[in-house]
């Protein structure tokens, strides 16, 4: 056996490990490639749930302020038309219509605030995506 013999030998087998290595590191790149895009796209889930409660914080305060004016004005002018006959029932049944509306609105608010939307739902369905794709190789 020549010096050369035993080096040709060893050739094949060093590619082999090398295509190995080369193809752990390609799935590597591929796996960390889909993690920062999931991650990504959580961040814009992320933005644009804080973007969603930010608008919905100013449209609820804005809508407040004029609901809030306007009953005003409206429980004055009530008072206003029975201030001489019967001023105190009036305030009276306006107390207890406003107690009742406030009641309905804060149930309101509780069914809303239980039906929010799931966050990440974009990113949980793309990463069962990605499952499925892998356990059906």
């Amino acid at each position: 056996m020549h010096m050369d013999d035993r080096y040709a030998s060893d050739a094949p087998q060093e590619r082999a490990q090398l295509g190995l290595f080369d193809s752990v590191k390609a799935l590597l790149a591929t796996l960390l490639g889909i993690a920062h895009t999931r991650v990504e796209l959580i961040g814009i889930e992320v933005e644009e749930q804080f973007a969603r409660l930010v608008s919905l914080l100013v449209w609820g305060l804005v809508a407040l302020f004029f609901a809030f004016t306007g009953v005003i004005l409206s429980a004055i002018a009530v008072i206003a038309v029975f201030w001489d006959s019967n001023r105190v029932l009036a305030a009276a049944w306006l107390a207890g219509v406003f107690i009742v509306l406030a009641v309905v609105a804060v149930l309101g608010f509780i069914a809303r605030a239980k039906a929010r939307p799931r966050l990440f739902v974009a990113s949980l369905e793309e990463l069962a995506k990605d499952r499925d794709q892998l356990e059906s190789k």
